[in-house]
């Protein structure tokens, strides 16, 4: 049911919808949303929002696995018993990128620096400079300053809603993205 793919299947949602927009569709007042609906609607958009976040295809595809399969673990097929599915399954995604984050700052603290490799050739293909120029400054950013831009411009998030998925204050989400914006612009102005 849950088996990774090694390629990415479309999406009918656009990357940024809502978040209560698949489970609305979904699910019938009569019925909630089924896992699997829930999988097929929203794992390339949750794919999408965790590599922006560990920067890593592979690693950001285990890390939305893992939070289907923990919601699977603890909820089976039917999701009747949470209010919002995809809230409870962003915000898995997110702690579960902060944790691979974690690790890999104690890995590298701890390990000698691995050889540098040269980026993938569809990279430099199919992304613009502007893109690469802001992709590298948004990995400058703090964690949660990165979480927060993302979450607001790349999933379309209100900030009660990234409030939530954080565990912020909706003040704190307001300054974090102030600031973020800030450092953003001062570091691609510094580029031009």
């Amino acid at each position: 049911m849950l088996a990774r793919r090694t390629h990415a299947p479309a999406d009918p949602a656009p990357p940024g919808t809502g978040t209560s927009t698949v489970a609305s569709a979904l699910a019938s007042p009569e019925r909630p949303p089924r896992i699997e609906e829930l999988y097929h609607h929203r794992r390339l958009a949750l794919v999408r929002l965790a590599v922006l976040l560990v920067d890593d295809l592979p690693t950001a595809e285990d890390v939305v696995q893992d939070a289907f399969t923990a919601l699977f673990r603890r909820h089976g097929h039917r999701l009747a018993s949470l209010d919002d599915p995809e809230a409870y399954l962003r915000t898995s995604v997110v702690n579960a990128a902060r944790s691979v984050l974690r690790r890999r700052r104690t890995v590298r603290a701890h390990a000698p620096a691995p050889e540098q490799h040269a980026p993938a050739p569809e990279e430099d293909v199919l992304l613009h400079e502007d893109h690469r120029e802001v992709l590298a400054a948004l990995r400058t950013l703090t964690r949660r300053q990165r979480e927060v831009l993302v979450l607001r411009y790349w999933s379309h998030l209100t900030e009660v809603e990234i409030a939530t998925t954080l565990g912020l204050s909706r003040g704190a989400v307001k300054s974090t993205a102030s600031r973020a914006l800030d450092a953003l612009g001062r570091r691609l102005e510094g580029l031009r």
